[in-house]
């Protein structure tokens, strides 16, 4: 019985951790962000590669490549030194001032 309740509220939890990331880019779009490639520095992308390398945050390996991103605030992202579009190669990111 306790097998069954703990093996209920894993799937329970799964599914919501689940919608709740395929819930977060519609949240970045209504909160006036846009994706931006080629910023991210290795490990500090937002979410899947575009070339389909890796399927998560955080788990890029390159400093700055066009395929993977972060999100950026729209209409900035070009400032930033990157592209609304996945690209090969990688970005170059803005000098700060």
């Amino acid at each position: 019985m306790v097998k069954n309740a703990f093996n209920q509220f894993a799937l329970a939890a799964a599914i919501a951790g689940a919608m709740g990331l395929a819930a977060s880019p519609v949240f970045a779009a209504e909160g006036g962000k846009e994706k931006c490639y080629g910023v991210s520095k290795a490990g500090e992308n937002d979410c899947a590669s575009a070339a389909g390398t890796h399927s998560c945050a955080g788990n890029s390996t390159t400093d700055y490549d066009g395929q993977d991103w972060k999100y950026a605030a729209k209409g900035t992202c070009e400032k930033l030194g990157g592209k609304s579009a996945p690209f090969k190669g990688q970005g170059m990111p803005a000098k700060s001032s």
